[in-house]
């Protein structure tokens, strides 16, 4: 099995029910090669994403910018590219699951 996928079976098996939906798609949309839950991999661990949007009401709308369009420097000198493939009902979905970690 390869790492990544015992990677996702792992935090899929603690992240029952909808979440675990929302890491298929994540997987599905290549967002794991260079996001995790719980931990920084290329990009931020989405857990300290969530943190530092927790209070902001306008985080969904942010968010869903964001990755549509890519950024850079929000977590450093990496660059997010921008995500035109993914459809906005998806993106949203996948932004909605980030936000409730």
């Amino acid at each position: 099995m390869k790492p990544a996928r015992i990677a996702l079976t792992a935090v899929s098996l603690a992240l029952a029910g909808p979440a675990a939906a929302d890491l298929k798609l994540a997987q599905k949309e290549g967002c794991l090669g260079c996001h995790a839950v719980d931990k920084k991999v290329v990009g931020p661990a989405w857990k300290d994403v969530a943190a530092r949007y927790k209070n902001d009401p306008a985080a969904e709308a942010k968010l869903i910018k964001k990755v549509r369009e890519g950024g850079k420097g929000n977590w450093g000198d990496i660059v997010q590219p921008p995500n035109t493939t993914t459809s906005d009902a998806d993106l949203k979905a996948l932004v909605k699951f980030i936000l409730s970690l």
